[in-house]
């Protein structure tokens, strides 16, 4: 279908290198070729994990494709294992686990299908068929595009690689894009709406209906999670901006940061509930507690005096604290479901990692390693249970959500792999600082081989067992550049500077 062409042209779309560019014509890696070039962790105890990390990556490379003459992709890339067609948010997620497999496979290019098909004006649909390139929505459709999490991903794969090149390449896309969704998708104050499809929690019970509508309409909300994604975006490009010395094009963002800080914590929070919640056409709150909420955490909106409040939730066993945590829909909500029920409190890998990424930016760590371990152990559990990982999974038992995709990887790449090397064994890398922050919180003897740090760097890390929490752990590290090692555990730290071999 043609329509006719009313893009209003944005000027950072033209440096977009991403259109017309050439496609790869690599050849795609298998499983066995690439195995010796990913991270090898052990855990001494928990070989079930360690099986659960290696078929998380057999998956991942059973998903890898290659672009087509008709679809007029521009690289190589993961599938996102839902329906033949590429997703924004899942890609998004994706990359979150896979970059630690960059050596095997350049899986971050995976976005750059989707920045190929950037508008004029600066719109990515959040969907793109794989058959023939085409989008799945009008642009002006409430479905069509969201969340805008590509910022988050494209820092994060900076922060541990220092690839300046790539940065200067997906700045002006990423920024296009933002400027796209203030100027179609915000209400006249400044905040932002979505939809089910939009906002990536299809079914949540937020618009006051379920079916259709509640994932197709925008019900005159305010959405809390879209505004502060757009708070997290914009602050994530003006650190973009800093590296790359063009902050005067950017200045726009400081404002509309400042100002979607400003309605959030005035507008969207109830001092009541100590909750950010979605704002009615009446100007009332919803009484709707989503998981979606925690995006003020990584947005660095919370003020301290609210943050212990809002952070109880989490704790709550009767909200978010279920047998399974994280829950996408508080317990307490009617509609909330044991089975999980898609978006009425299934447990989902991309916005526990959310959660996990926000309670680390608030120095939140103790929280963060309790809650990424029993995430863990509830994947692993249904791992061993059925031999694979699930798109979703129940909050009250160890068991796949209903409904949910196997083999899913897809974004349940992410506890294996990701949840496990940064929270369970504590590994935070920051290149930029030449910096890997080791928090020590297990007890028994772990480590990992083949530890990527930088574009160059490989590490071997290896921690004793140990007797208690307070016992200063004996750590052995291997590396072949030079970087500060930063011990943290219980009862004390302790910074070493390593000599590349």
């Amino acid at each position: 279908m043609s329509y006719y062409n009313t893009h209003v042209e944005n000027p950072f779309v033209q440096e977009n290198p991403y259109l017309g560019m050439a496609p790869e014509q690599a050849e795609l890696p298998r499983f066995e070729q690439g195995r010796p070039l990913l991270p090898e962790p052990h855990w001494i105890g928990h070989q079930a994990a360690i099986d659960c990390y290696w078929k998380t990556w057999q998956l991942a490379f059973r998903n890898l494709r290659q672009p087509t003459a008709e679809n007029g992709f521009v690289a190589n890339y993961i599938d996102t294992a839902f329906n033949d067609n590429l997703f924004m948010w899942d890609s998004a997620f994706i990359l979150l686990f896979a970059r630690y497999g960059s050596r095997a496979f350049d899986f971050q290019r995976t976005l750059d299908n989707l920045y190929a098909k950037q508008h004029p004006d600066g719109f990515i649909c959040r969907e793109i068929r794989e058959a023939d390139g085409s989008d799945c929505f009008c642009r002006f459709d409430p479905a069509a595009t969201g969340p805008n999490v590509m910022p988050w991903t494209e820092w994060e794969y900076w922060r541990i690689f220092g690839d300046r090149q790539r940065l200067e390449r997906v700045f002006p896309v990423l920024v296009a894009f933002h400027q796209w969704m203030r100027a179609y998708r915000t209400w006249p104050d400044g905040t932002y709406w979505a939809s089910g499809w939009a906002c990536g929690m299809d079914n949540q019970p937020r618009v006051g209906a379920q079916g259709q509508v509640a994932a197709w309409y925008h019900g005159h909300l305010v959405w809390i999670d879209t505004c502060l994604q757009q708070a997290l975006s914009a602050r994530l490009l003006l650190q973009m901006a800093r590296v790359l010395g063009r902050e005067k094009e950017v200045a726009d963002l400081q404002v509309e940061l400042e100002h979607l800080r400003q309605i959030a914590n005035a507008q969207l929070w109830d001092e009541r509930s100590a909750f950010y919640y979605d704002r009615r056409p009446n100007g009332q709150l919803s009484d709707v507690k989503t998981v979606g909420a925690y995006w003020a955490l990584l947005a660095e909106l919370v003020p301290p005096e609210r943050l212990d409040s809002f952070l109880a939730h989490l704790e709550n066993e009767a909200e978010f604290n279920r047998p399974h945590r994280v829950p996408s829909l508080s317990a307490d909500h009617p509609e909330y479901r044991a089975d999980g029920g898609y978006w009425l409190g299934a447990i989902w890998a991309p916005t526990n990692y959310m959660v996990l990424r926000g309670l680390t930016q608030v120095g939140q760590d103790a929280l963060a390693h309790t809650i990424a371990m029993n995430h863990l152990d509830n994947v692993v559990a249904v791992y061993q249970q059925t031999g694979t990982v699930w798109e979703n999974y129940a909050p009250e038992s160890a068991a796949p959500g209903k409904p949910a995709k196997a083999d899913f990887v897809g974004w349940t790449g992410l506890p294996p792999v990701a949840v496990l090397l940064e929270y369970v064994f504590g590994l935070r890398p920051d290149v930029e600082q030449a910096r890997l922050l080791w928090d020590v919180r297990l007890l028994e003897e772990h480590g990992v081989r083949q530890y990527p740090f930088g574009r160059e760097g490989l590490l071997d890390l290896y921690c004793a067992a140990r007797t208690s929490p307070t016992e200063e752990p004996t750590i052995r590290v291997s590396t072949n550049i030079p970087l500060e090692l930063v011990i943290r555990w219980e009862g004390g730290n302790e910074s070493i500077l390593l000599g590349g071999e």
